[in-house]
């Protein structure tokens, strides 16, 4: 088990849930399915304190669409505002990718504003209050959703245990012209001796060949050629392995009767999976926030479960933030990335509003 811990694995999931269809992704599953067991929460929280149920519906609506408007013009205004500013029809193509957590924070805050203002009876800290504990719970699901999608990952680790991505390697080969039938990147059991603990790792890659029109002879002299390109010459090859371009290539081919199997010996770059370890965080902060609300309920002093959000959520994407690799390119210039800075002023707001309800204090018990 030990062994198992310190070592590293070659991630390679399908980020579809359906292999070989673009839709619909692990991704957007998740992240509906954190809206869906968000709302049963809800609903649960309006009936223990005596809030009409029905209303979740509406909030509900809120909450979606904050996330997503949120999300993305986060995103466009922190991280790519010439790009999405000189393409302005760019910002509706959510579906290319990126969402800017910050972002999502805010449009919920002020959507959570509208909904109190508009609807009678309803208190805006208590209503953000009882948020912000499914909201813990919808980002560990989404960052579940990043790994499917082998997204957001992490730095190198320097040693030889961390996660290996070879999903955009498999997407790469899978373009070659020659007719693969499937490819299968796997940590081999073979070669442990070539562990260096530099966070080099040995990585196969098993792509069985449909045989066509090729002889065992020409397969092998385009494959040497091609795949080589393709493992030294791209710039997601050069981010996840680490082939040495110098050296041949180290293949194996064999006829297995209906079709080749080619088996590349190459090495891959262990990384941070930052994806797992928030995921893991905002689980545990959902855990705690919850817990304090079963325990106290109405007793609990407005603003004390936001201020604890704000703080553990962006007090940890702070730190977690020095694993990962920036998501664009002017953050290199940084000492801190967007993440880090914007996270910030969260936290401090956070402080505040926990300082304010412990002053406050618990709230005396009703008959």
């Amino acid at each position: 088990m030990f062994e198992l811990i310190l070592s590293y694995f070659v991630w390679d999931p399908d980020p579809s849930v359906i292999p070989g269809w673009s839709r619909p992704p692990w991704y957007s599953i998740l992240f509906a399915a954190g809206f869906i067991i968000s709302q049963q929460f809800m609903i649960y929280f309006f009936k223990k304190e005596g809030q009409k149920p029905e209303l979740v519906d509406r909030l509900t609506v809120y909450m979606v669409l904050a996330t997503i408007i949120g999300a993305r013009l986060g995103h466009v205004l922190f991280y790519e505002p010439e790009r999405y500013f000189s393409n302005p029809i760019d910002i509706l193509k959510v579906w290319e990718g990126g969402l800017a957590s910050h972002g999502a924070a805010i449009g919920i805050l002020f959507a959570l504003w509208l909904y109190a203002k508009k609807t009678p009876g309803q208190n805006y800290l208590w209503i953000v209050d009882r948020i912000v504990i499914v909201t813990a719970l919808t980002g560990a699901f989404i960052r579940f959703g990043n790994l499917m999608n082998s997204e957001i990952g992490g730095m190198d680790t320097g040693t030889d245990s961390g996660i290996v991505y070879a999903w955009h390697t498999e997407e790469l080969l899978s373009s070659l012209k020659v007719p693969i039938i499937s490819i299968d990147p796997y940590k081999p059991a073979d070669r442990k001796a070539e562990l260096m603990g530099n966070g080099i790792v040995p990585v196969n890659i098993a792509l069985e060949i449909n045989k066509g029109s090729y002889s065992l002879e020409d397969l092998e002299t385009t494959l040497n050629r091609d795949l080589k390109y393709a493992l030294t010459r791209f710039e997601s090859s050069k981010q996840y392995l680490a082939e040495p371009p110098e050296t041949p290539l180290d293949l194996v081919l064999e006829d297995k009767g209906s079709y080749y199997l080619a088996t590349v010996k190459t090495f891959g770059r262990t990384k941070h999976p930052t994806q797992i370890y928030e995921s893991i965080t905002y689980f545990l902060i959902f855990l705690i926030l919850f817990g304090l609300w079963m325990k106290y309920k109405a007793r609990l002093p407005e603003g004390i479960l936001l201020g604890i959000f704000l703080v553990s959520v962006f007090g940890m994407r702070f730190f977690w933030e020095f694993f990962k690799e920036n998501q664009v390119e002017f953050e290199d210039s940084l000492q801190y990335n967007m993440g880090q800075i914007l996270s910030v002023p969260l936290v401090i707001i956070g402080v505040g509003l926990i300082i304010r309800a412990l002053r406050n204090g618990l709230k005396p018990e009703t008959d």
